[in-house]
């Protein structure tokens, strides 16, 4: 018999471990609306009542009862447990053991009631005790909720003890910074709007994102009327990202404030297990003495200049040690012939654009070839993003080459650059040890992708966690209007800088946003010809675009 309490206790653990739900992500959710606040508020022991408003927002009127914890008036410098201490009983928090309920609240779809919700939390009060009224002061009102202008008396202090701050809600720069070089264990979302995280806003001296990190800003995770989404709705839009439970997710924003809403979306409302803020931010990550880097495209590596080539792929580097880089011009044989990147193999476009469709075809022309599918696949065109250059790099991903990037300049431009071109053909064959830069044929095993689709095996598989199915023309002239779905017309010349340079990364945003790309959607490219529509394709992916597609012809 004493071995029974024990095996029940253990039942609902291993129920959420067999379902993959934490017993966190069971728990009541701390939201309550208008009606429960009400039927509280007029209870024998009601809530305390803690307006997280702008002071002159609350004095232009606020819920009957309600203290005015104004974060313009204490901000989010850190201060020591006495001080949080002093600032919490101000307010009327009694402790822990008094049974008392806190609302928070503000205007409404703002960060500034989940900013309060995670101090208090961070400072020690119980999660029990805390509430969040959902849509704020805004839902109230639509729900026929009274509201004063008249000043709340100060409440009786309270007797919340502040010993130490619970650590594990708050990220550290060193944990932050190690996350950001570990994307597949980690995931760091940004809350700041798309213009800061695109690079083409700041509060700092740079603009841009921390490496890695995911757009999901503030706004993304409130309906109109300024209530959070549902459960069903967050978990789709994260599922969409690729935030995974197992990971451990980091938020940030500017200063530390923003990112509370995802924290506590993720934490509170979703039961995500392992969530901490950052609170230090781009504030701190931009004040730190190694000049940390900020993105503004969201995979700027698909991009690679003449220097980063030249240094990862020389006859040195070649002959003495290892580059796991597969060098591909795709410019015509007599092209190629004139003068070549140093280690470049011939394949011109014509040959891949033959494989359209056949992956294992094109997997038996690379491999003899010398091209390594675990390899950093770089494509040498006639520069920059074009037709040619943009399908290749389409069906590479097709094939499911590990890497694939574009050389931003020419051969003509590598050799303006000072730096040498080859003029004869790259050797691929059997190497002689120990010293030969010769290329090794491999054998070329294709994993392919979900990249390339037609009309048939669209339709056959909806978009994944219930987002809508876009359509992106890049032709100079709109489809006709027998698409299954919404269309956005983007010309692909508006999106390039002459040369075929990526315009920046919050240029290409302003024009997709203007045109009406949502970004949780599949996004199928579609153009009057293959290469079109594989140029809006790569231009997503650089821009982050979480599930993009290109319709095969």
């Amino acid at each position: 018999m004493p071995l029974l309490l024990p095996i029940r206790w253990l039942l609902p653990a291993l129920a959420c471990l067999l379902i993959g739900i934490s017993p966190a992500s069971r728990a009541a959710s701390p939201l309550v609306d208008a009606v429960w606040l009400r039927q509280a508020l007029a209870s024998g022991a009601p809530p305390l009542l803690l307006d997280a408003s702008p002071s002159r927002q609350h004095v232009g009127g606020h819920i009957p009862g309600a203290v005015n914890a104004d974060f313009y008036s204490y901000g989010s410098r850190e201060v020591d447990a006495a001080t949080m201490q002093a600032r919490l009983r101000a307010w009327g928090i009694a402790d822990n053991a008094s049974g008392q309920t806190l609302v928070i609240h503000d205007q409404g779809g703002t960060m500034l009631a989940t900013w309060l919700f995670y101090e208090l939390y961070r400072h020690g009060v119980a999660p029990e005790r805390l509430r969040l009224l959902d849509g704020g002061l805004a839902a109230w009102k639509a729900a026929g909720g009274t509201v004063v202008s008249e000043a709340t008396p100060p409440p009786a202090p309270g007797s919340i003890r502040v010993i130490a701050a619970r650590e594990d809600a708050r990220a550290r720069l060193p944990e932050f910074l190690a996350a950001s070089g570990d994307p597949a264990g980690h995931a760091l979302l940004e809350a700041l709007d798309p213009p800061y995280y695109f690079g083409g806003a700041r509060f700092f001296n740079r603009g841009g994102h921390v490496p890695h990190a995911l757009l999901s800003p503030v706004d993304d995770y409130f309906r109109p009327d300024k209530t959070f989404k549902s459960r069903a709705e967050l978990e789709a839009m994260l599922a969409h990202l690729g935030v995974r439970r197992e990971q451990q997710v980091y938020s940030y924003c500017g200063g530390g404030v923003a990112a509370s809403v995802p924290y506590f979306a993720l934490k509170f409302l979703l039961g995500y297990p392992r969530v901490a803020l950052y609170q230090g931010s781009q504030k701190e990550w931009l004040e730190d003495a190694r000049e940390l880097p900020l993105w503004s495209y969201a995979t700027p590596s698909l991009l690679r200049n003449a220097d980063w080539l030249n240094g990862f792929s020389n006859t040195m580097l070649r002959t003495f040690s290892h580059s796991p880089i597969s060098i591909i011009d795709v410019r015509p044989a007599d092209d190629y012939a004139r003068g070549h990147v140093p280690f470049a193999l011939s394949l011109p476009s014509e040959r891949f654009q033959a494989g359209l469709g056949e992956p294992e075809q094109l997997a038996a022309l690379l491999g003899p070839a010398g091209v390594d599918p675990q390899h950093e696949a770089v494509i040498v065109s006639q520069g920059g993003l074009n037709k040619r250059s943009a399908l290749v790099f389409a069906l590479l991903e097709q094939l499911g080459q590990r890497k694939v990037s574009l050389l931003l300049e020419s051969a003509e431009d590598w050799e303006l650059r000072g730096l040498q071109l080859s003029r004869e053909p790259t050797r691929v064959g059997a190497r002689k040890p120990p010293l030969d830069p010769t290329i090794a044929p491999v054998d070329y095993q294709a994993r392919p992708r979900a990249v390339l689709m037609n009309s048939a095996a669209l339709a056959a598989k909806p978009p994944a966690h219930g987002i809508p199915r876009v359509y992106l023309a890049l032709g100079l002239h709109p489809p006709g209007p027998e698409l299954p779905g919404k269309l956005v017309h983007l010309p692909y010349a508006q999106l390039l800088h002459a040369g075929g340079k990526p315009k920046p990364a919050h240029e290409l945003w302003s024009l997709l946003s203007k045109a009406g790309l949502p970004r949780h959607a599949q996004v199928v490219a579609i153009g009057d010809d293959a290469g079109e529509a594989a140029i809006g394709y790569y231009l997503l992916r650089l821009m982050g675009f979480a599930d993009v597609r290109l319709a095969a012809p």
